[in-house]
């Protein structure tokens, strides 16, 4: 059994990542790399420092540059193999759990898909459907600061979501609570479940 990356771990990379990158990055550009809410980066940022890994000193003009520390470079290593070791399986498997639920679609004539969540499970199915004639219509998920995910378009509010034939969780965080939130807007539109999310107890 694969187990997605641990979305937390997976921030903080990419946190200290960006920071490597850029000393001057703001908080506000963290947020827009992150695809998170303002005040969710300054939590992660925060928490860096805190543990040592990121240093923060002040600049001209109220701003503030960042600097990964020695104990920061070594966090990032660690988490870099963590990261590659646990996804290289979990795509394996979330990339066939998507194959069959393309299969699921095929069958019943529904090739207009709307997706619900941004995650690795929505890029492995955006990549899966390019060799199928499915169409990803976009991205429903309201927790996302992202315009675009992967190519698609990512809509907060559920009535902005074009007409679609079928809705695919693809929610990492949350997800069983995402499905009884999705499964409350409407019965008309068939929702379904990648068996890689593991949510049987929840739909049942």
């Amino acid at each position: 059994m694969n187990a997605p990356p641990d979305p937390d771990n997976a921030r903080t990379l990419e946190i200290l990542d960006i920071v490597q990158r850029n000393e001057q990055v703001s908080q506000r550009h963290l947020a827009r790399q992150l695809g998170v809410a303002l005040g969710l980066a300054n939590s992660y940022l925060k928490r860096c420092v805190k543990k040592g890994w990121v240093k923060v000193q002040q600049a001209p003009a109220n701003r503030y540059l960042y600097y990964l520390t020695p104990t920061g470079f070594t966090e990032k290593s660690r988490l870099t193999a963590e990261y590659l070791s646990t996804s290289l399986g979990f795509y394996r498997e979330a990339g066939d759990s998507c194959s069959r639920i393309f299969d699921q679609c095929e069958q019943n004539g529904w090739h207009r898909v709307l997706l619900c969540g941004v995650s690795e499970v929505a890029e492995i199915a955006i990549l899966r459907s390019l060799e199928r004639e499915i169409e990803i219509i976009g991205i429903f998920d309201p927790m996302s600061e992202r315009e675009k995910y992967v190519g698609r378009v990512v809509w907060r509010e559920f009535t902005q979501c074009p007409a679609h034939d079928v809705r695919i969780l693809t929610s990492i965080v949350a997800s069983a609570e995402r499905y009884a939130d999705l499964s409350s807007q409407s019965n008309a539109v068939p929702l379904l479940v990648p068996d890689v999310l593991r949510l049987e107890a929840a739909r049942g």
